[in-house]
C-alpha cells in the first residue's frame, strides 16, 4: 500500500474525523478538513493533472509554502504517478530555474506569493505547459488552483503504482553549493511512515502539531507516523514560543518535533517569564523531539527541568535517506542524550574509514546506513551518485563514533572538520561545550587559515537576549577544553541556519575569512 492508498483508507475508515488543521495565528484564522474532504481534494487534484496532459513518470514542480493546499497537491500529484518536485519556498527565481532544468517539469503549482519569482524565468522554462497559482492574485499565464479543484471530479484515477515507482524529487538544502535532486521512490516513503510510527509509538489519538517547511523530508516524513494510522496533523503557519504552546493546548497536541533553535526560543521565554506553563493545558503532550542538526545536550537538560516528564527522542536522517530514521536515539534513552543512538528501525549502520571498512569502536570515522529508506540516486548525476551509494550502503559524509553501549555520536560533517596543527577538531565537540554556557544562545566554530597551525578555531557567538559577554570571558570559559581545541578567534553575530535548522558553515566561513584577514589574524 503507498502513500495514495494510505489516504484512501483512511478516508473509508475514518471519513468525519479531523485530518488536517491549519492555523495562521497572524491573523487569527483557522481552518480544518475532514480525512473525506482530505482524501476527495487530492482526487480532484489528480484529475485536474491528467486534463492538463499529466501522465505517469512526469514531473511536477511544487513551490508553495505549509498549508492544507500544499498536501492536497502533493497527494494529488502522487496518484497521478507522476514525481512530485516539492522546492524549497526560500529558493530564489535562479534556484527554480536551476531546479526546473534538472526535472524538465510539465507543470508548475505555487502559491501567488511567489508569482514573481516564476514571472521572471517563465520565457526560460520550454517544457512548463501548466501554471497553476493558489491564492487570490493569480496571473495571466496561470489557472486558479482553488477554481479548477471546484470542477474537478473527485474520482479515483486508479493508476498502477509500484514500490519500485519514482514518487518524489527533492533537492537538498543547499548549504554547501547547489542542491542536490534526490530521487525516492513510492517504497521509500512507506519506509518512512513504518520507521516513525515504529519509532514513536503513534496512535490514532495522538495529535501532530507540524511546524517545519513540509518541502523538507523531516517534517512530512515524521507526521507519516502519524499518517500511517489516521492521527490529526495541525499545521501551525509561522514560528514562535506563544503560537506553538498555544497550538498544543487549543489542538490537543501529543506530538511537536522542534528545531534547535525553537526550543531555545521557547525555554528563552519560559526563563524570563515571558511564558508560564500554568497558562496552557500541555498534560497531553508526550513527545518532544529534534533533528535536523546536532542537538546540545545542555539543551535538551534545560528542557527537562521545565517538562520532566515529557518523552524526547533525537532524530538523524538526511533526505538521501528518506529523512528521518535511520539513526535515533530512542524513547527512554535521555541518559545518552548527546548521541545520535542507534540505527532505527530496519536499518543497519556502520562508522568506517576511508576505504570503507569498519573502524575501531570508539575511533571517528564516516557513518553509513543501510535500509529501505535509501535513494534511489541523484538524479542525473552517476558520479555523485557512484560516490554516495557503494553496495547498497550510503555514505552520509558524516563523522561519527561508536560507544560501549552502541550509540553512535555524530563528530561533525567530514567537511567542517578543523585541522590545526595536524590535530583534529569536530567542531560540533565545541559548539556542545559553548551551549553549556547560558549567556550563549547559539554558537558556530569554524576553521580560518593559519599560516603556522594551518588552520585555527573561530567561534561566532549569539549571546542570549539580556545577556552580555566579551571576547575574553569567551576564551577564559574555553580554557576547560583542551589546548588544541580552544578558539584563538572569537566573533560575536548571529549563526545564520537554513529552513531545517542546520549551520550554514559556508556563509560563516566566506564572512569572517575575510574579516579574520583584516585583523591580520
Amino acid at each position: 500500500m503507498h502513500i495514495g492508498e494510505m489516504l484512501a483508507r483512511n478516508a473509508r475508515k475514518f471519513p468525519n474525523d479531523v485530518a488536517l488543521v491549519e492555523r495562521t495565528p497572524a491573523e487569527g484564522k483557522r481552518t480544518e478538513v475532514t480525512w473525506k474532504q482530505f482524501d476527495d481534494m487530492a482526487d480532484q487534484f489528480s484529475n485536474v493533472l491528467a486534463a492538463k496532459g499529466v501522465r505517469k513518470g512526469d514531473k511536477v514542480v511544487h513551490f508553495m509554502m505549509n498549508s492544507i493546499e500544499w498536501l492536497v497537491a502533493y497527494f494529488g500529484v502522487v496518484r497521478t504517478g507522476a514525481w512530485v518536485v516539492p522546492l524549497n519556498f526560500r529558493f530564489t527565481a535562479d534556484d527554480v530555474k536551476y531546479c526546473a532544468d534538472v526535472a524538465e517539469p510539465t507543470v508548475i503549482v505555487y502559491d501567488e506569493e511567489f508569482a514573481p519569482r516564476i514571472e521572471a524565468i517563465r520565457d526560460k522554462l520550454p517544457n512548463v505547459k501548466t501554471y497553476i497559482c493558489f491564492g487570490e492574485k493569480i496571473p495571466a499565464y496561470a489557472e486558479s488552483f482553488t477554481k479548477l479543484l471546484e470542477g474537478a471530479p473527485a474520482t479515483p484515477l486508479n493508476i498502477p503504482i509500484t514500490f519500485d515507482d519514482p514518487c518524489g524529487l527533492y533537492f537538498t538544502s543547499g548549504t554547501t553549493g547547489q542542491p542536490k535532486p534526490i530521487l525516492l521512490t513510492h517504497k521509500n516513503m512507506v519506509c518512512a511512515c513504518i520507521t516513525e510510527n515504529a519509532h514513536h509509538w503513534q496512535g490514532k489519538r495522538d495529535v501532530f502539531i507540524l511546524i517545519p517547511p513540509l518541502y523538507h523530508t523531516g517534517a512530512k516524513m515524521h507526521w507519516f507516523g502519524s499518517f500511517i494510522v489516521g492521527g490529526k496533523a495541525v499545521i501551525l503557519k509561522g514560528v514562535s514560543p506563544e503560537w506553538t504552546l498555544e497550538a498544543v493546548s487549543e489542538e490537543g497536541g501529543t506530538i511537536v518535533w522542534l528545531l534547535v533553535p525553537w526550543a531555545q526560543d521557547i525555554l528563552l521565554k519560559l526563563d524570563s517569564g515571558e511564558l508560564k506553563i500554568s497558562d496552557y493545558k500541555l498534560d497531553q503532550w508526550r513527545l518532544m523531539h529534534i533533528g535536523a542538526q546536532p542537538v546540545p545536550p545542555a539543551l535538551i537538560k534545560h528542557w527537562k527541568k521545565y517538562f520532566p516528564a515529557m518523552q524526547y527522542d533525537t532524530n538523524f536522517g538526511l533526505s538521501e535517506s528518506t529523512g528521518p530514521g535511520c539513526v535515533h536515539l530512542g524513547i527512554g534513552n535521555e541518559h545518552k542524550i548527546g548521541a545520535i543512538g542507534r540505527p532505527g528501525f530496519n536499518w543497519e549502520a556502520r562508522i568506517v574509514d576511508e576505504n570503507g571498512n569498519d573502524v575501531k569502536r570508539g575511533d571517528p570515522g564516516e557513518l553509513i546506513v543501510r535500509g529501505d529508506g535509501v535513494m534511489r540516486e541523484y538524479y542525473k548525476n552517476p558520479e555523485a551518485t557512484a560516490k554516495a551509494l557503494i553496495n547498497g550502503w550510503l555514505y552520509t559524509g558524516d563523522m561519527a563514533r561508536l560507544d560501549e553501549d552502541g550509540f553512535i555520536w555524530l563528530v561533525d560533517r567530514k567537511k567542517d572538520v578543523i585541522i590545526t596543527g595536524g590535530e583534529n577538531v569536530f567542531p560540533v565537540e565545541v559548539e556542545d561545550f559553548l551551549h553549556t554556557n547560558p549567556n550563549i544562545k547559539d554558537a558556530a566554530a569554524i576553521g580560518l587559515s593559519d599560516e603556522r597551525l594551518g588552520e585555527i578555531v573561530a567561534v561566532i557567538i549569539d549571546v542570549a537576549p539580556g545577556k552580555s559577554l566579551s571576547e575574553e570571558e569567551v576564551l577564559k570559559f574555553c580554557e576547560a577544553l583542551p589546548k588544541y581545541k580552544r578558539p584563538r578567534k572569537v566573533f560575536f553575530g548571529e549563526v545564520p541556519r537554513n529552513p531545517t535548522g542546520k549551520i550554514e558553515k559556508p556563509k560563516l566561513r566566506q564572512k569572517y575569512s575575510g574579516m579574520a584577514e583584516a585583523f591580520k589574524l
